[in-house]
C-alpha cells in the first residue's frame, strides 16, 4: 500500500486526541519520508471484553493504518499472565494460561471493527516470550532496580507497605522486549503507560536496534466520569455491546465528557465538535442534544446506521416517552435457578450484589404486574418481563 504525505493529514493525525509524542520533529519527518513505518499497539488479555477505552488508541493506530503505514497489533498472551502494574495500589492476581486463551477468543473480531485485520499484523507475545528463559535472563540486564522502582505506582506502593513482586517489575522490560521483536518504529498506548513505553526505547538500546518513537494518548474515563474505564470497575461501554445498551450506557456518560468522548470515539469532524463544544457552554443549549448525538455516531460506528436508529428511537420511546420497549434481551428460564443467578450468569448484572443492592433501591421492576421485586430469591417464570435498573428490560423465555 502506497504512503500518503500529506502533511496536513499528518499533523492531523499527530495533534488530534494526542496528549504527548517523543520525539515529535523525527516522527514527523519519518512520516513525510514516505517510508513505511511499523506503528506497534500492545493489549494484554486480562478480560474477554475490549471496550470504548481501547478503541481510542485502535482508532489512532486505523489512521496511520489509512496513511499507508503497517499496523501491529500484539496480543501480550504471556504478559497478561504477569499483570501490567501501571497505576495498581495492589499486585494484579496472577492469570493461567487458559483463562488468558478464554479471553483472547474474541479480540480480533472486536479489533476488526476497528482495525483493517487483513492489512493488520498481529502477534501474540508467546512467540518470543513463551518458555524463552535466555531471553528474559538476558533481558533483566537492560534495566536496573532504582529506574524500575522510580516509577510512581511503585513508590507509593513501597510508601504504603505493600509488596511488589519481581514479576511486575520485569513486566516494562518484557513489553519492551515486544517493541525489539517486531522492530517497532512508534508505539502508541495511554498516559498511564508512558513508563512502559520509554522502556520499549531502553530496551530496544540494549539491543542495538533504533529507538521508536512513542505518542500517548488520553485515558477514557468509564460512565461513572471518575475513573479510567475498566472491565474491573465496572464503568465501561463494550465494542461488543448490544446497540440498545450501548446507547443507554453513553447517555449515562456525565456532561462535562460529552465533547472528549466525541473527539476521542467518533468520526465526527473537529470542526463540528467545537462547534457543539461552544453549544454547550451556553446554558440554553441542552446537553442531552448532544449526547443523543454522541451516542448516535458510536452506535453507528459499532452496528451500522440502522441499528443506531433503532436504539435512538428506543431511547426516545422508553426513556423520554416512558414506553415499554418492545425489543428486550430475552434470556431462558433455567430449571429453578432464581432471577439473581440467571441475571449475573448473564452477566447482565455484575455480582449478585449488585442484585441485592437494586432490590433494595426498589430498582427491579415485574412489568406484567407493575410490582417492585422485594423477593431476592425469586424465580422467574416463561413469559416474566423485568424492569433492572434504569435501562436493562429483560423477558424470560
Amino acid at each position: 500500500m502506497k504512503v500518503l504525505i500529506d502533511e496536513k493529514r499528518i499533523d492531523e493525525v499527530l495533534s488530534v486526541g494526542v496528549e504527548e509524542i517523543i520525539e515529535k520533529d523525527h516522527l514527523f519527518k519519518a512520516l513525510k519520508s514516505g517510508k513505511q513505518l511499523r506503528i506497534k499497539f500492545g493489549i494484554d488479555p486480562t478480560m474477554p471484553d475490549l471496550h470504548l477505552g481501547h478503541s481510542v488508541p485502535l482508532r489512532k493506530l486505523r489512521q496511520f493504518q489509512d496513511l499507508g503505514h503497517k499496523a501491529i497489533l500484539i496480543i501480550g498472551d504471556s504478559t497478561a499472565m504477569i499483570g501490567d502494574p501501571s497505576g495498581r495500589s495492589e499486585t494484579r492476581k496472577i492469570l493461567s494460561s487458559i483463562e488468558v486463551k478464554k479471553n483472547m477468543k474474541n479480540y480480533l473480531r472486536q479489533a476488526e471493527k476497528i482495525l483493517d485485520i487483513k492489512k493488520t499484523e498481529v502477534h501474540y507475545n508467546s512467540e518470543w516470550l513463551g518458555n524463552n528463559m535466555m531471553t528474559i535472563l538476558e533481558l533483566s540486564k537492560a534495566g536496573t532496580i532504582q529506574q524500575v522502582l522510580h516509577r510512581s505506582d511503585f513508590k507509593k506502593r513501597i510508601d504504603d507497605n505493600q509488596d511488589i513482586t519481581i514479576l511486575e517489575m520485569l513486566y516494562p522490560l518484557l513489553q519492551g522486549y515486544d517493541s525489539v521483536a517486531i522492530k517497532a518504529d512508534l508505539e502508541l498506548g495511554g498516559t498511564d503507560q508512558k513508563f512502559n513505553l520509554l522502556m520499549g526505547r531502553r530496551v530496544q538500546r540494549y539491543y542495538k536496534t533504533p529507538e521508536q518513537d512513542i505518542l500517548t494518548l488520553p485515558i477514557l474515563e468509564g460512565v461513572d466520569g471518575v475513573k479510567k474505564m475498566s472491565k474491573s470497575l465496572g464503568n465501561y461501554i463494550a465494542l461488543d455491546e448490544k446497540p440498545i445498551e450501548m446507547f443507554g450506557k453513553i447517555m449515562s456518560v456525565p456532561d462535562i465528557l460529552i465533547t472528549k468522548y466525541m473527539k476521542l470515539c467518533t468520526d465526527l469532524l473537529l470542526a463540528e465538535i467545537n462547534e457543539i463544544e461552544d453549544y454547550l457552554k451556553n446554558k440554553s443549549f441542552n446537553p442531552k442534544n448532544a449526547k443523543m448525538k454522541l451516542a448516535y455516531e458510536i452506535v453507528k460506528i459499532y452496528h451500522g446506521e440502522k441499528e443506531a436508529k433503532k436504539a435512538e428511537e428506543n431511547f426516545v420511546d422508553t426513556f423520554q416517552k416512558g414506553k415499554i420497549p418492545e425489543e428486550m434481551i430475552e434470556l431462558k428460564k433455567e430449571g429453578k435457578k432464581n432471577l439473581m443467578d440467571i441475571l449475573v450468569g448473564a452477566k447482565i448484572l455484575s455480582s449478585k450484589g449488585d442484585f441485592r443492592r437494586l432490590i433494595e433501591e426498589g430498582a427491579i421492576t415485574d412489568l406484567v404486574t407493575d410490582k417492585k421485586i422485594i423477593n431476592v430469591n425469586i424465580i422467574p417464570e416463561s413469559g416474566m418481563k423485568f424492569k433492572i435498573g434504569k435501562r436493562k428490560f429483560i423477558k424470560i423465555k
